[in-house]
């Protein structure tokens, strides 16, 4: 095992078969030979090399005609695999008619198919990105419907803080996905660009004035946007979309510990989907341990730092690079197959969330009160005056705490309260927590019907 997706054990854990078929060997040589057929079909289109030529190309060009064993060996000693793939696709062809494989990879170089086929790869993993946020973002709203009045406690530096609705915590969650959904749009139109301009970008072997008239018909058979120039060293879009799964992964990561935090024994406010002996311990029977947390955070936290590679593959010397590029190569295909897997693991824990709004209401109650101190706090203040009740609520909730005695006990006994005016009936009212989570339904619905200012 050179890494944990190669692995049999551990594989479909921190990979998924999908997006491992993605950046195999097989489908990314299947890319060169697509970007090599394609090449010579459009070229022969427009008169650059000759039809028959183009023909035999596109014949050979199959995975299948491919010697891997052989491509090892001369990826080994030329130190790129396209070069390899060329070789192969010369001699298939020449082995039909002598000198008709000589056309293939005309006016090409080796980091136009390898930077295309990237590309390509990376639609590919996109899509399966794009299906992972349907699939989380339409999950949460159902979470989001049937939870958007079930209170519970928001929590400040790991405190409670004042009550809120768990439809409110998901609502925050799904308008994050949303954004990425967002994001995801945007950064295609920037990012699924042909890379096509031969030696120096400058498109210099093709003759007669032809070179834009070829790249732009290459790009329209694979399906891909015509680069305003040649981007061999300028490395944006690849770094840009590293950036995209960190912030992405990211976002599963933050939902992960907070289930983490709810999943503790003391909370128990929320479960980990069940099945027999998930996040079970070898020597604890009574353990269910957040086991897709555990994984989401992992993974997450090691696509934050692989991105950050990217961002020095940028560094890029003149037109063609000496090791800046070769990154990419070595940490691309760990960041996708890691995302993927977050996402999917964080999409089946939304999914089968299991949520106890007993928890959180037993959780509300814990406090004798001091969870709606502020609300107490702002019914007084019209009275009081808002520092002097800050004061006065602060003192109580002090004393709740030493004489284990609900702070509406001691409300009902303050003469300073009493002599605010507010009511026994007030007094009961302000320290239900149900009656403090503000807007919280307000916000979900409109997040459900995705309706903000501004929009």
């Amino acid at each position: 095992m050179s890494s944990v997706t190669d692995s049999v054990i551990f594989r479909n854990i921190f990979s998924t078969p999908a997006i491992s078929s993605i950046w195999s060997d097989t489908q990314r040589t299947s890319y060169y030979l697509l970007f090599e057929a394609s090449l010579a079909s459009v070229q022969a289109d427009i008169g650059i090399i000759p039809r028959k030529a183009a023909d035999a190309i596109l014949a050979f060009s199959h995975v299948t005609n491919i010697d891997f064993d052989e491509l090892r060996i001369q990826t080994e000693t030329i130190g790129y695999p396209v070069l390899g793939v060329v070789k192969q696709i010369v001699q298939g062809v020449n082995s039909i008619e002598p000198g008709l494989g000589e056309w293939a990879h005309w006016g090409a170089t080796t980091q136009d198919v390898t930077d295309t086929a990237t590309i390509l790869q990376l639609r590919d993993t996109l899509n399966l990105v794009s299906d992972a946020l349907n699939a989380i973002t339409s999950d949460l709203r159902r979470l989001c419907q049937t939870h958007k009045a079930t209170p519970m406690a928001a929590r400040s530096n790991l405190q409670q803080a004042v009550p809120m609705t768990f439809g409110f915590k998901m609502a925050r969650l799904l308008a994050t996905f949303e954004r990425h959904k967002q994001r995801l749009a945007e950064i295609k139109s920037r990012l699924l660009v042909l890379e096509f301009g031969g030696a120096a970008g400058t498109l210099a072997t093709i003759k007669d004035g032809r070179g834009l008239e070829c790249q732009a018909a290459l790009a329209q058979k694979l399906g891909l946007a015509i680069p305003e120039i040649a981007w061999h060293t300028e490395r944006d879009r690849i770094a840009e979309v590293g950036g995209f799964f960190a912030l992405l992964t990211g976002t599963c990561s933050k939902f992960a510990l907070d289930v983490k935090l709810m999943m503790q024994t003391e909370v128990g406010e929320v479960s980990e989907p069940f099945y027999p002996h998930r996040g079970s311990s070898s020597t604890m029977p009574q353990k269910r341990n957040p086991i897709s947390s555990v994984y989401i955070t992992a993974m997450s936290a090691t696509v934050r730092q692989l991105s950050a590679a990217l961002y020095d593959a940028m560094v890029e010397d003149h037109e063609r690079a000496t090791g800046p590029w070769e990154i990419e190569w070595i940490v691309l295909p760990q960041i996708c197959t890691l995302t993927h897997a977050a996402l999917l693991k964080t999409s089946e824990l939304i999914a089968g969330l299991e949520v106890h709004s007993d928890a959180m209401k037993r959780n509300l109650d814990i406090t004798r009160g001091g969870v709606v101190s502020e609300a107490v706090m702002m019914g007084l203040a019209p009275k009081l005056g808002r520092q002097f009740a800050h004061d006065l609520v602060y003192e109580l909730c002090r004393r709740c705490v030493q004489e284990d005695v609900p702070l509406l006990t001691l409300l009902y006994a303050d003469d300073k309260v009493r002599a605010s005016g507010l009511s026994r009936e007030e007094l009961e009212r302000l320290c239900d927590p149900a009656n403090y989570t503000g807007l919280s339904v307000e916000m979900v619905d409109r997040v459900l019907a995705g309706t903000f200012p501004g929009q």
